[in-house]
């Protein structure tokens, strides 16, 4: 579980050494507690917009955000109908972070993933290669930024262990929204 706990002023940024903090998306499970405040205090599912909806604030933009972030969002907001909230949100589930595998592998899908996961990780939970698979035309297309990029994948050289000899990290790890193809 992931948490955030009021200890910063509302206006306190992020530093960018946490840049690399886990960010909420959609269909994740947040635990929002308020201090002394029963009524607010909840657990909720983050909706395929993006959005919380709570007591008082209504709709709130969690996707996207770090648990931190999405804490000082909701305590200036809560500002103006509590003096000084303190509160925590915590990722009770994780549940947007998605890889597609595609073509000859055999079990086709998409899937959920739990933990940091490389592409060999995933091929594993597709059931592996099929008989029919070009081991050497496998890439992984990946959105950044709005550009699509292709990133091949050297099963070969990872299954045989030439990987470690080369010390490069050839078997990477996965980002949400990643394709794996198999062809």
């Amino acid at each position: 579980m992931l948490s955030a706990m009021v200890q910063a002023p509302a206006s306190a940024q992020v530093p960018p050494d946490e840049a690399a903090e886990y960010v909420i998306g959609p269909e994740d499970v947040l635990d929002i507690a308020v201090w002394n405040n029963t009524d607010i205090s909840r657990t909720v599912p983050v909706r395929p917009d993006g959005k919380v909806s709570l007591p008082l604030l209504n709709d709130v933009q969690a996707a996207g955000l770090t648990p931190m972030q999405l804490r000082d969002v909701l305590i200036a907001s809560l500002a103006k109908y509590i003096s000084s909230p303190t509160l925590s949100v915590i990722v009770r589930e994780v549940h947007s972070f998605k890889v597609t595998v595609l073509g000859e592998v055999k079990t086709p899908g998409r899937y959920e993933i739990k933990s940091r996961s490389t592409v060999l990780d995933v091929l594993a939970m597709a059931g592996g290669l099929t008989d029919y698979a070009a081991r050497g035309r496998i890439v992984v297309l990946r959105d950044e930024r709005g550009k699509t990029d292709a990133m091949p994948f050297p099963f070969d050289k990872v299954a045989t262990g030439r990987e470690a000899k080369n010390g490069g990290q050839l078997n990477f790890c996965v980002k949400p929204g990643d394709i794996i193809l198999v062809r």
